[in-house]
């Protein structure tokens, strides 16, 4: 409904599917799993219900972790997904939100460790479309943006956004960077830009909405974001394929 309200045409669901998620003081391990056969109905139903007032696409955000390649290609494989986002959310173990894994560490040394293992996830998960929120760990540190820039973690994110390229993969610009109160939306600029100028051509859209008013957030600067790093289309993803939109 908030959807249709803030004038979207469409909207790809993709709850968490965290497998193998450990304990947090919020939740019990592996909480970050659902029933997908429960899922597909739920949303197949919803899809016909909107038909004519919103393009309902499903999909899911998967988190990616290096021992679980096998577990999410049977999975991927099982259903039939428009959009896989890979996204990140342990470093070390431990998820960055509840800030423990900083205790007796910089913001430089974990931003390090974060970018070092999205490239051992990526390069050991193949069954995604597009990186999700890639320099999420930033939304946590203890001074954030302060020790970070693209420029101070180059090597680490060159590999990862060369990996991405050669292997067919998107990019996510994430508007919750700026909900979460950062001076960007994921990735960096500096990020969006060394990944066109190394070649990549898939950049996705995402709110990662967890509330309804968060749908569609600061949707309206995100063509201003792009345009300034030199992209002039956006993908949308039905049946795991890209879809290429001209950004108006």
């Amino acid at each position: 409904d908030a959807a249709v309200e803030k004038g979207l045409e469409g909207v790809c669901i993709t709850d968490h599917m965290d497998l193998d998620f450990p304990e947090t003081p919020d939740f019990p391990a592996n909480a970050f799993q659902f029933d997908l056969d429960e899922y597909f109905g739920q949303l197949n139903r919803l899809k016909e219900q909107y038909k004519g007032k919103l393009d309902l696409r499903i999909g899911v955000e998967i988190g990616l972790q290096k021992h679980l390649g096998e577990a999410y290609h049977r999975l991927t494989e099982a259903y039939p997904f428009d959009f896989v986002i890979g996204s990140v959310h342990l470093v070390g173990g431990q998820d960055p939100y509840y800030r423990k894994i900083f205790e007796g560490r910089t913001d430089e040394e974990v931003y390090r460790m974060a970018f070092r293992e999205i490239l051992e996830n990526v390069e050991a998960v193949k069954d995604f479309d597009a990186l999700g929120h890639l320099d999420y760990v930033v939304r946590y540190g203890k001074h954030r943006e302060q020790e970070y820039s693209y420029g101070r973690f180059a090597d680490e994110i060159d590999e990862i956004l060369r990996y991405l390229i050669e292997h067919g993969k998107g990019l996510e610009v994430n508007t919750a960077g700026l909900k979460y109160g950062l001076p960007f939306a994921h990735p960096h600029p500096d990020v969006l830009k060394r990944y066109k100028k190394l070649g990549g051509e898939i950049i996705t859209v995402g709110a990662d909405a967890h509330k309804p008013e968060h749908v569609g957030y600061d949707f309206n600067i995100v063509d201003n974001i792009l345009e300034a790093c030199g992209f002039k289309y956006y993908a949308e993803f039905i049946k795991r394929a890209p879809v290429f939109r001209k950004i108006k």
